[in-house]
């Protein structure tokens, strides 16, 4: 085997389009509250008023742009796969992180549906190691695929000779 054919290729899939839109609701969200507190405070409390609208307005800049640029450049960078040999998860923005789980090592398959995800009918499937660096999570699949995902794993790692430790 060569070298080349030793290289870690990316995983093959990735995730359901929907997760861009949901990466920017959670975004919108999560900036809408500090705004909301800032931007209160700005008009009940005349002396910082200025100051305070002033970072309600730069934290409402921030937050935008952010909500606007980072979930494409996301949904390019993250990726996974499933094998009859191993999980693998692809992950990261600024610092990329590529995680290999062998099937026997998994020691539960979980799926998860926040409020958010399920409104835009994704889940997260959580594959539990005994590894100290702790679980893989490929999130933003669709809520479907993910039960499948989750079902597969499990039928894949009973019939997987291992303790899982």
């Amino acid at each position: 085997m060569t070298g080349e054919e030793r290289r870690l290729r990316p995983p093959r899939h990735r995730l359901d389009p929907r997760a861009p839109a949901w990466w920017r609701a959670r975004l919108l969200v999560t900036t809408a509250v500090p705004v909301a507190v800032l931007g209160v405070l700005g008009v009940f409390l005349a002396g910082a008023r200025p100051w305070l609208l002033l970072a309600a307005a730069v934290v409402a800049v921030i937050g935008l742009a952010t909500a606007l640029l980072l979930p494409r450049w996301w949904y390019r960078v993250h990726r996974w796969e499933v094998t009859d040999d191993a999980v693998y998860v692809r992950t990261g923005y600024f610092w990329q992180e590529w995680r290999i789980a062998p099937m026997s090592r998994i020691q539960t398959v979980d799926t998860v549906r926040g409020p958010l995800e399920q409104a835009f009918r994704l889940a997260t499937v959580t594959v539990t190691t005994a590894s100290a660096r702790g679980a893989l999570r490929i999130a933003g699949l669709d809520h479907e695929l993910a039960a499948g995902l989750a079902e597969r794993l499990t039928e894949i790692t009973q019939g997987t000779p291992g303790d899982a430790t």
